[in-house]
């Protein structure tokens, strides 16, 4: 089986192209994904290139931007070339899903960009509208260490705007 799931920060902005022959969209990013906590150590992080095809990958381009928080699910695709007679090997993640999380740390929304917003419940309160619980079965965030939703909303309110398809 090769399925993968991540939770981590874009690094820079979405690179939206298509392909030449069938002009079909393909989007890149990579994602900061931080590495378990270990005593005495700095945290750090794994940077992993993520790879979106279709329309997946337009609404990625559109709503997704550098410092934004996203979940990734999809598989491992490793690869090689050639690059001055040096064998170089890539390991990429080919996402079959991506949901956008918490807002952005320092980079800009896609409404600052001037291209709307995606909505930003996500499902994280359970329905509940407290968004802020500390324990992690009202929060599954905080299993994971992301409680820096302060600038979220008490309640969320759907509007057809909101949907990005």
């Amino acid at each position: 089986m090769n399925q993968v799931i991540l939770i981590g920060r874009l690094t820079r902005d979405v690179e939206l192209s298509y392909t030449p022959s069938t002009q079909q969209p393909v989007a890149k990013f990579t994602l900061a994904v931080d590495k378990p906590r270990r005593e005495g150590q700095d945290q750090g992080a794994d940077f992993i290139r993520i790879t979106v095809w279709g329309k997946q990958a337009e609404t990625c381009e559109r709503y997704l931007s550098k410092g934004r928080q996203a979940a990734v699910q999809g598989r491992i695709q490793t690869g090689s070339y050639t690059k001055d007679g040096v064998t170089v090997y890539t390991t990429d993640v080919v996402a079959d899903r991506v949901e956008f999380l918490g807002g952005g740390q320092g980079g800009q929304s896609g409404q600052e960009r001037g291209r709307g917003s995606a909505p930003r419940d996500n499902g994280r309160t359970g329905g509940s509208g407290n968004s802020r619980a500390n324990n992690s079965y009202n929060n599954p965030d905080s299993r994971f260490g992301f409680n820096d939703f302060d600038d979220l909303p008490d309640t969320f309110e759907a509007a057809e705007d909101d949907i990005p398809f």
